[in-house]
């Protein structure tokens, strides 16, 4: 899953109005902003294997500290922790923390069975890039919901918000521009490429900005 754990970024502003985009986009994509670094220090491994699914040549061999239920769930804990310890906000730091795990939730519909449930645990996935067109509807589909809600609950602060436009399009090009590439050719290449994600983090506290939230007919700044 890509689009869609975006898309769970952007519908979260719903509950946790005074949470920056950025901040939630953060913790819906921790753990594939933790997995290249992991990668590159060889605490994690894949492997490139064309045709191991419809969508994706990746062979995930082991990813427990980033990947997990068990290990989001604790990542969750500490950063709905430091998100209280540095805004004294309960109702948000909860938001901010229950939704980390929600990637493993939404990868375990979309991963052959490679997502273990703890360290050394059994590994789990219903396989939904075997099919393409599946993928297809259920990430953008997804995107598109999280857009909407996303939309009902800010309202434009002036302007073309390009920082915020321009991400919705990026992240839509760029998945369906991975579907048509060739497969990477190293597995250091997919690691390096994929600390790029960590850009999305300003990038959406800068579209976020942009926009102003509405919460039970309270208007309140991103912070």
């Amino acid at each position: 899953m890509f689009l869609g754990h975006f898309a769970l970024a952007m519908a979260a502003k719903k509950l946790a109005p005074k949470a920056s985009l950025g901040t939630l986009v953060l913790s819906a994509q921790f753990a594939d902003c933790l997995w290249p670094v992991l990668l590159l220090l060889g605490f994690e491994q894949v492997r490139i294997v064309p045709g191991i699914t419809r969508v994706t040549p990746l062979d995930f061999v082991s990813y427990p500290i980033s990947h997990s239920l068990l290990m989001q769930l604790v990542w969750g804990l500490l950063l709905g922790g430091v998100y209280f310890f540095l805004r004294h906000d309960s109702r948000t730091a909860t938001i901010i923390g229950a939704l980390l795990p929600t990637h493993w939730l939404l990868d375990y519909f979309a991963h052959r069975p490679d997502l273990p449930l703890y360290p050394g645990g059994p590994r789990v996935g219903l396989g939904m890039r075997n099919s393409l067109p599946l993928t297809l509807i259920v990430e953008f589909g997804l995107f598109i919901a999280g857009l909407i809600l996303y939309l009902s609950a800010t309202r434009s602060q002036g302007g073309w918000n390009y920082g915020f436009w321009s991400l919705v399009l990026f992240l839509a090009a760029i998945y369906a521009a991975s579907l048509c590439g060739a497969p990477p050719p190293i597995v250091r290449t997919i690691a390096l490429s994929a600390l790029a994600l960590w850009l999305a983090v300003p990038w959406a506290a800068w579209g976020g900005r942009q926009r102003q939230a509405m919460a039970a007919n309270l208007r309140v700044r991103d912070r």
